[in-house]
């Protein structure tokens, strides 16, 4: 049996996606959660074990390392999928803004490497690390300034971690622009938002999904990221 697969944030839009296709796959999936809803019992119904853990507290990255290293010697993989996209404009504290963004993608995915580097390189495979970034990390982002900052963050901790970790685990990035809607974002924005790339839809989780398998399944890719922007870039 192979060692568990970590996902933080697996209890939502791609990180939910991600972790019903890995435990479909007969994977064992260990999943982090903020806040309980309805996809938590499902995920524990198909296999998953549960941890509720909130990154924007020190605590919280505390915890969640002791309790993985309770439950699990190894790991088969981290997905660092957790994530908040709280933006400037409802914003009355720039500073604790600008910390939130920078613990959550950055210092706890910083912390957890570190702390689960054994845990990955013991095992009797490549093992992996994949970093949920964003295709904001190289343009920027007028709304969501602290937000791109931290991803850029992130995206940098891929290339130290690939260079500190080789040849036993791989670190990679995924960085999507829109693969999903919100269920209340209206026709005008989705018709919008649709011209933003080149090829102009709107493709759903599974373009995650695809790309997780991939770089899972990959015998020669570190340090790298896979852009899921439909050619945005060009725009």
């Amino acid at each position: 049996m192979t060692s568990p697969i970590l996902i933080t944030g697996g209890a939502q839009r791609l990180g939910l996606a991600i972790a019903k296709d890995l435990l479909a796959q007969q994977h064992k999936v260990i999943i982090t959660y903020r806040t309980k809803k309805p996809a938590v019992d499902e995920l524990k119904a198909l296999g998953a074990v549960t941890i509720q853990a909130d990154f924007a507290t020190q605590e919280g990255i505390s915890s969640l390392i002791s309790d993985v290293k309770s439950y699990t010697k190894h790991l088969r993989a981290v997905i660092h999928n957790a994530s908040d996209w709280d933006q400037e404009a409802d914003a009355n504290d720039y500073n604790l803004l600008f910390q939130k963004m920078m613990q959550v993608h950055a210092n706890a995915p910083y912390q957890l490497n570190l702390a689960f580097q054994n845990m990955l390189s013991s095992n009797n495979v490549v093992s992996d690390i994949i970093h949920m970034t964003d295709f904001v990390q190289l343009k920027g982002s007028k709304k969501h300034i602290a937000y791109a900052a931290s991803k850029a963050a992130l995206h940098n901790l891929t290339l130290s971690f690939s260079a500190l970790l080789a040849p036993k685990v791989k670190v990679n990035s995924i960085a999507p622009a829109l693969v999903m809607f919100n269920d209340h974002d209206s026709p005008a924005y989705r018709a919008k938002a649709l011209k933003k790339s080149l090829l102009e839809i709107c493709p759903g989780p599974q373009e995650a999904v695809k790309a997780v398998n991939y770089l899972l399944s990959s015998e020669y890719m570190t340090g790298q990221t896979l852009h899921l922007d439909g050619g945005r870039h060009l725009k």
